[in-house]
């Protein structure tokens, strides 16, 4: 008897540790992402012609330094992964977060886009657990998060175009630039 409850008090602390472990490594993950709270520029693309719709791209992420990266296609995408509180957090301060995914080129058509496949670059960093999949994994049963999501946005590339990528809390938007300036 005395042994099992010896075995149930080391069992209950391990998992104590090992609860906490989760939440401290979830903890570091989530600065990984960044805050936003109305529509807040999230990146710039600049477009520069390689040959026949291959393209090299300059994205400078917000707060960050540019990357380059080469792009097939007619369209290029960027998708983000969004965490949204609940109500009773924004509440007290919290503002969604965002982190961003990935960077793609796609075909307008479809029949080429699965005969000639994408050209995809990840732009994160996921160091330590990673909380949005937990999070949508987790569903409703995420204590604070109403919803871990993601969201894309596409447009064409050409040779000497710019755009600004803002988010907002519904989702990513994108905006052309001329010359480097808003329109």
């Amino acid at each position: 008897m005395v042994g099992l409850s010896r075995f149930f008090r080391y069992s209950f602390g391990s998992a104590l540790i090992a609860a906490f472990a989760v939440i401290g490594l979830g903890g570091l993950n989530i600065f990984t992402y960044h805050r936003f709270t109305d529509e807040a520029a999230v990146a710039t693309l600049e477009f520069a012609a390689r040959g026949p719709r291959s393209y090299q791209v300059v994205i400078t992420p917000a707060g960050q330094s540019q990357l380059g990266v080469v792009l097939e296609g007619d369209e290029w995408q960027l998708d983000v992964r969004m965490i949204k509180w609940t109500d009773w957090l924004t509440f007290l301060g919290e503002s969604p977060l965002y982190q961003l995914d990935r960077l793609s080129g796609r075909y307008v058509d479809i029949e080429e886009a699965r005969s000639k496949g994408q050209t995809m670059h990840e732009l994160n960093d996921n160091s330590g657990i990673d909380i949005w999949a937990l999070a949508r994994r987790a569903g409703e049963w995420a204590p604070g998060i109403d919803a871990a999501y993601g969201s894309s946005v596409y447009l064409p590339m050409g040779d000497g175009l710019s755009y600004e990528v803002s988010i907002s809390r519904t989702g990513l938007l994108a905006r052309e630039l001329e010359g480097g300036v808003r329109q």
